[in-house]
């Protein structure tokens, strides 16, 4: 199974930036965890949200992946955007659902089912480069194939 995507010839730097970002939301993450405060969880639907538009400049974890790079001189790693792009909207609709349940009081729903998968996803993409998301996308790629 080939790590190249028939939908995107766009390629992302997942060295650097997407674990950077990844770090950021684990963070973010863990003080929602911590603290039951709403304020994460509209912060991380914000940033799904305009990095899924692709209005990078609006996301505060864009911007500040993006100046750390630029600050410590890392050399980018690309790979297939395709595969990201996925994993990003699994993760809007982890947060959104996340957002929704925390916002109507359902906090052991949220925080058992969706805060920790989201939390283990961002572990994984920055301490180990390992995208849970990306796996999904392709071995539903797989699958399609082997069923045409």
């Amino acid at each position: 199974m080939s790590k190249s995507s028939p939908i995107s010839i766009h390629r992302i730097d997942t060295h650097t930036f997407v674990r950077f970002v990844a770090f950021e939301v684990l963070i973010i993450g863990l003080l929602l965890f911590i603290t039951e405060y709403l304020f994460f969880s509209f912060l991380l639907l914000f940033d799904f949200a305009v990095r899924t538009l692709k209005i990078n400049k609006l996301s505060p974890f864009a911007n500040i992946a993006k100046f750390i790079i630029r600050c410590l001189d890392m050399q980018p790693k690309f790979c297939d955007e395709a595969s990201k792009r996925f994993s990003l909207f699994l993760g809007l609709g982890i947060v959104g659902f996340l957002t929704f349940f925390l916002s109507f009081g359902y906090t052991l729903v949220a925080t058992i089912a969706l805060l920790i998968a989201l939390i283990i996803c961002a572990f994984l993409e920055a301490a180990f480069d390992y995208c849970v998301g990306c796996k999904v996308y392709y071995y539903l790629q797989y699958f399609v194939r082997i069923n045409r």
